[in-house]
């Protein structure tokens, strides 16, 4: 534990020296502009850039670069012109590359990820405040990705679609992009002000260039420092109605039947814009028969795993009805439960406890601006099922900007069962979040419950305060959970918890990395302190790390890892024939995490841990190799596998699950998946097949396959074979 503190310090005192080298930004002298020019003839959209309309529009360049040097000219030009005809933005860009050949491309999904290849992004912020946006990005090979913005990237919703159009084509000079993105895909006020900003990413030099400078700490979603987006004071949202029906049939056999049931559902989906900025979203008996299935994973705690919502439904505008850490997206994109309390937790509703599904008979969703607030409403309805009753689910939220890029909020969260009005929970509270600098933020909430049966301690609170530079990055907060509090509608592992945080570390980037290879040192500690209400230590853990970080993404994190815990009920491990006794447990282990180049046709991840284990000692490794010959088809076999050798005889254990993905994409709007899982400790295979093809602009065709079997009796698997059909009619 000391040498470990010692080569932390040691480190610490390197990076320190180095502080002077790293690169100072070059800030730009004021806000850029860019002003989109009238079509005054027909736009096709092709990738060709060709059309008469083209040569009205005035071009702007001058991107910069995040990635690798700060503020630096990008090492290739970007040239973005800008039209509209009255319902849709046009947005072409010749992206120059000296070396053309080389283009990375890894992708023809719908929604990719944006790392591992050139993209093209623009972020639209239509309403002007500085803090939510819309996010269009494509590839040299036409993928389309979009995303919802909320709070400059404190929620980031992957899973937001829009109906728009993207064409690019690939020259000798580079490649070329054409966006169609009508204004109905977008909510925005009449005469009001817009913000936008482009990125693109090079990938075979893991450069990232702006229009609008960003600082690498930060990204797209950071839209206070987007341009300003010049020449639609005319432009009027129109009429936006979605009608969306569904249908779905289908046969499921469950686990050890020898006979199929079938299955037919119908519903339908409408979203209509009430206002220009408040959009009301309608389902009626919805059915998510296409979500991805969820990863198993190995679980060695005494709590319960975490799964995030994967339903379509429930992630859009996800982020207004988020309250916790303004600074959170900085290391986890999705919601985590290393935040110990997630105040809002959608999987609460229409699942059970073991993940089955509870229908849905229908909800409603009201989102968007009115009055100076942003507004989020949701309800829905479920039917009664085994063990759980029919049961109404309620959140209000309400959110009001403050200067700059600060905000204020309350929040009110329900849970009725429909049959038993004695039987519900309620939460609400207020929120704040303050930008004390451009990159200093202060977060905070307190919030009360009341249950019935329930009298004292029914609250909770938390405050952070976070520092995000670009050399230096640092955290310090409080949470407090009451004994008695209790939200139905959130995630969290305990109450009657006191947990104190500390998360700092140093980014140096000195000019010698750069001949080794490398392109960043990350020393970094984090240290939580977790008290019951009497001030007893339950749990401490303190990880003290160095991340190499090389050029090509690549990067390797070894790190020490102490911790208490005190265990409160027997834990049984699997295959254990002795459980774990309660009482207080120290250990503290070693783990090394390293990442290979994702853009190569070969890459992996690993994390291997070793040390001691509560009260003995363990070996555990978690590991990826993925290969992708192509941008059509990717592979990735996964594989997680512990094993324990504790103090008692009985309580050793080996715990596996095995893992094989595939992805083939037949064109950009159609698309195979194949999740196989193999569970060791419960002799257990679950498939999950889906093809999915979108035969229209936010319609779609899925064809679904599931099945579980043991592999230790001869009891007929559990299958499933679901198709579902569902059209978008715009008016």
């Amino acid at each position: 534990m000391m040498r470990a503190w010692a080569v932390m310090l040691c480190v610490f005192s390197i990076s320190t020296t180095m502080a002077s080298q790293a690169p100072v930004p070059v800030q730009p002298a004021a806000r850029r502009e860019i002003v989109v020019a009238q079509a005054t003839t027909p736009v096709v959209v092709d990738g060709a850039l060709t059309d008469a309309a083209w040569t009205a529009a005035i071009p702007t360049e001058g991107f910069v670069q995040s990635e690798p040097f700060t503020g630096q000219p990008a090492t290739e030009r970007t040239t973005v012109r800008m039209l509209f005809d009255g319902a849709a933005l046009f947005i072409g860009a010749m992206c120059h590359d000296s070396d053309a050949a080389s283009l990375v491309v890894k992708d023809l999904r719908k929604d990719f990820a944006l790392t591992g290849q050139d993209t093209f992004e623009v972020v639209i912020d239509s309403f002007g405040d500085k803090r939510n946006g819309f996010l269009f990005a494509t590839t040299p090979a036409g993928a389309r990705a979009d995303q919802q913005i909320t709070n400059e990237g404190r929620d980031i919703n992957a899973s937001w679609d829009g109906v728009w159009t993207v064409r690019t084509q690939r020259t000798a000079e580079g490649w070329t992009v054409e966006m169609a993105i009508p204004l109905t895909a977008l909510r925005f006020e009449p005469g009001g002000e817009w913000g936008i900003n482009f990125s693109r990413r090079i990938r075979r030099k893991n450069e990232i260039d702006y229009w609008s400078p960003v600082p690498r700490s930060f990204s797209l979603a950071r839209v206070s420092l987007a341009g300003q987006l010049l020449g639609l004071s005319d432009a009027r949202p129109g009429r936006n109605l979605q009608i969306k029906p569904y249908v779905l049939a289908g046969a499921v056999r469950a686990l050890g039947d020898s006979a199929y049931d079938s299955t037919s559902h119908i519903g339908l989906d409408v979203k209509y814009a009430v206002t220009p900025a408040l959009t009301l979203d309608v389902t009626v008996a919805p059915d998510f028969a296409q979500a991805e299935a969820d990863e198993q994973q190995v679980n060695l705690t005494q709590f319960s795993q975490f799964f995030p919502e994967k339903r379509s439904f429930f992630l859009e505008n996800a982020g207004l009805f988020y309250v916790g850490d303004a600074a959170r997206n900085r290391m986890n994109p999705t919601p985590t439960p290393d935040e110990d309390l997630l105040l809002f937790f959608s999987r609460r509703i229409g699942l059970s406890p073991s993940g089955s599904a509870v229908p849905i008979l229908a909800g409603a969703r009201l989102t968007g601006r009115a009055g100076g607030f942003a507004i989020g409403a949701l309800t829905v309805q479920t039917e009664s099922a085994p063990a759980s009753p029919a049961t109404n689910y309620s959140v209000l939220r309400l959110r009001r900007n403050l200067f700059g890029a600060s905000d204020v909020g309350v929040i009110v969260m329900s849970r009725q069962n429909t049959a038993d009005t004695a039987d519900y929970n309620r939460v609400f509270g207020a929120d704040a979040n303050i930008r004390l600098y451009r990159i200093l933020d202060w977060s905070s909430y307190v919030m009360r419950s009341v249950t019935p049966g329930v009298q004292d301690d029914q609250y909770a609170a938390r405050t952070s305060l976070n520092w995000e530079g670009p050399f230096f990055h640092g955290k310090a907060g409080l949470l407090v959970i009451g004994r008695g509090f209790r939200d139905d509608l959130a995630y969290y592992r305990r109450t009657g918890v006191r947990k104190y945080l500390v998360d700092t570390g140093l980014r140096p980037r000195p000019a010698w990395l750069n001949r080794v290879g490398l392109r960043e040192l990350h020393p970094h500690v984090a240290w939580n302190w977790y008290t019951d209400p009497s001030n007893r230590a339950i749990a401490r853990t303190l990880h003290s790390g160095m991340t190499f970080l090389r050029k090509s993404g690549a990067y390797v994190e070894l790190s020490h890892n102490a911790q208490m815990q005190a265990l409160m009920q027997p834990l049984q491990f699997p295959n254990a024939t002795v459980a774990l006794a309660p009482g207080d447990y120290s250990w503290a282990e070693w783990r090394l995490l390293t990442q290979s180049d994702a853009s190569r046709t070969f890459s992996g991840t690993a994390t291997i841990n070793w040390g001691r284990l509560w009260n003995g000692t363990q070996r555990s490794v978690s590991a990826t190799a993925t290969v992708q010959p192509s941008a059509q088809w990717r592979m990735t076999v996964g594989l997680q596998r512990t094993s324990g050798k504790l103090l008692l005889p009985g309580q050793s254990f080996v715990s596996s699950i095995v893992t094989m993905r595939t992805n083939y994409s037949f064109t950009t709007n159609m698309f195979l998946d194949a999740l196989v899982q193999y569970n060791r400790d419960r002799r257990q295979i679950n498939t999950n097949i889906r093809f999915n093809f979108i035969h229209r602009p936010l319609s779609d065709l899925y064809v679904v396959y599931n099945e579980q079997r043991f592999t230790t009796d001869g009891a007929p698997p559990g299958r499933g074979v679901i198709v579902k059909f569902s059209q978008m009619f715009p008016f």
